[in-house]
């Protein structure tokens, strides 16, 4: 089976110590990216970890597709102990970093321990040194992007950077590289913040060594160079009315279902903003959305569905600049869109001040820095939601994503079990919904389907391949890429999935954990249905029999 290639470095930044590990046998089943990500912290993050403590680990991993120049594989995968869910997550993001960091001649990246000075650490293919970076306490993204190009001569491609979110321990502080793409759910910036890292850079001239089975590697290029789709034109905003108008684009803090001004804020007029042609690393599908509004000085990348959900509906939001506005202000500042417009939507509910996009700004802010309100805030909805009077609109403590459980109920099922809490990418049920495959009604008889999107998704992540190009990196072009049949490599997102389940189980999350705050018909019973078709017990644990350790012969970096 196709792998990533090259070792583990491990960096103590308390030690400020850089080791190097050979772990051809954990890639050679674990393939990369997400999969080996969560092998390595499933047995190196102490059960009892502390989230902010210097024993979590931050993982930074690539699959051996970032080795290839096919279109849909400029991404990286980030794993590691979630302050905002306290379980674990994985968040990958696009860009131009891959290249970079497999040029680096690594795997994987690990990042432990707690720094008494704020760092920024460099990795190249000839070592590993650490930067104490004093000037940079407080910096936004793009500047520390500056400095980064300035003292290293390196553009942001070649970086991964927290801003003030990061460091003010955001719990849904997000990892940034090339300045707008986001590792964005789950606060691992803020794991960075906590560890006194502000950015690492990466650079290199090692030869990749992997060959790339061509068909189908060229195949796809040309395929995503010639697709009309409109995605192409304006990325994931392309089907907000169609979202509103037949389904439900959550509305004022899910007061509502659907939004009067989704035309304002929707892919046509995101289409007016766009300026130019964006991309990922070696992608010929250019589904990036470069925007500004030279009228009132606003330039930004998106925003795409989730923030015009987050920035648009959800806040009362009707006017796409102001969206944009709030989308650059993530960026900036180092925060997930969804779950930073989502906890803004919540506080505008408690204040009656929906619709108010200069105050939603203004909030937005606070967060970053722990302002005033900002500080109840930055612990996100789930930790705030009683001092603020509204509804826990949570699953695990992550909040939710657009894709309304209420309405798509298969997406609501998967919300109520997925690991990482209430986040559409953990199995997209939404997809078979919303094109009229699965019934939107009801959650019985789901569970196969969702076990099996599961693991497609949990092996995307692993490979790694952008969920944008599914219809061209198909099933059969998987077995080619990867030189094995389709079932072995869903074995490898099931066991991805299972350690991720036992890793939360062992910091007790059961059952009990697994619902949303809202009514599904039969959801107990679906989830039982879940639980059966992942042979997991009845409480929703994985019995320890069935997760075996991967890193044996990975040596402790004790």
């Amino acid at each position: 089976m196709l792998h990533a290639t090259g070792p583990l470095l491990t960096v103590d930044v308390g030690e400020r110590r850089a080791t190097e590990t050979a772990i051809d046998d954990l890639l050679a089943d674990t393939v990369g990216g997400r999969a080996t990500a969560t092998a390595l912290a499933h047995d190196r993050i102490p059960f009892d970890a502390d989230p902010f403590g210097p024993e979590n680990r931050a993982y930074l991993s690539t699959g051996p597709l970032q080795q290839s120049q096919m279109s849909f594989t400029g991404r990286m995968n980030m794993t590691g102990l979630s302050p905002l869910t306290d379980g674990l997550v994985s968040t990958n993001a696009g860009g131009y970093l891959s290249r970079n960091f497999v040029a680096a001649g690594y795997s994987v990246l690990e990042v432990v321990g707690e720094s008494d000075e704020l760092l920024a650490i460099h990795v190249t293919d000839e070592g590993v040194e650490f930067e104490e970076v004093p000037e940079l306490e407080g910096a936004t993204v793009p500047k520390t992007s500056e400095h980064v190009e300035r003292e290293r001569d390196l553009g942001a491609e070649h970086c991964i950077a927290i801003g003030p979110a990061g460091e003010n321990l955001v719990r849904f502080a997000s990892v940034m590289t090339f300045d707008s793409r986001a590792f964005g759910r789950g606060g691992l910036g803020a794991v960075l913040g906590s560890k006194n890292v502000k950015c690492v850079t990466f650079d290199g001239d090692v030869e990749n060594p992997l060959e790339i089975p061509n068909p189908p590697e060229m195949d796809v290029h040309r395929e995503a160079a010639q697709s009309d789709d409109l995605m192409r034109r304006q990325g994931t905003t392309g089907n907000t009315e169609f979202i509103n108008d037949n389904f439900s684009l959550p509305t004022r803090y899910f007061r509502e279902y659907e939004f009067e001004d989704a035309a304002n804020i929707g892919g046509n007029a995101v289409e007016e903003k766009k300026y130019k042609k964006g991309a990922c690393s070696a992608c010929a599908y250019a589904c990036k959305l470069p925007t500004r509004d030279e009228e009132r000085g606003v330039e930004t990348e998106g925003p795409e569905f989730e923030t015009v959900y987050a920035f648009g509906s959800q806040q009362g939001v009707g006017d796409i600049v102001e969206v944009m506005k709030g989308n650059e202000l993530c960026d900036t500042l180092g925060m997930d869109t969804i779950s930073a417009g989502v906890t803004v939507a919540a506080y505008l509910d408690s204040e009656d001040e929906f619709g108010n996009a200069d105050l939603a700004q203004e909030i937005t802010e606070k967060i970053a820095h722990r302002d005033g309100i900002g500080d109840t805030l930055a612990e996100g909805v789930a930790r705030a939601h009683e001092a603020l009077g509204v509804e826990n609109y949570t699953v695990k403590g992550m909040e939710f994503a657009a894709h309304d459980g209420r309405v798509l109920h298969g997406q609501g099922l998967s919300y109520a079990v997925a690991n990482r809490g209430a986040d559409h990418m953990y199995a997209s049920m939404l997809s078979p919904e919303y094109a009229g495959k699965l019934d939107p009604e009801g959650t019985l008889g789901k569970a196969e389907t969702l076990v099996d999107r599961e693991n497609h998704n949990a092996f995307r992540d692993t490979g790694i391949v952008c969920a944008f190009g599914d219809d061209y990196v198909t099933e059969e072009r998987l077995e080619e890429l990867f030189d094995a049949d389709y079932e072995d490599l869903m074995a490898v997102g099931s066991q991805t999935i299972e350690r991720e389940r036992h890793f939360n189980n062992q910091r007790g999350f059961d059952n009990d954990d697994d619902g949303v705050p809202y009514d599904l018909p039969d959801l107990e019973a679906a989830i039982d249905e879940y639980y059966e078709a992942r042979a997991w017990s009845d409480d929703g644990t994985v019995p320890d029999a069935r997760v075996e350790s991967a890193t044996d012969a990975v040596p402790s970096d004790d």
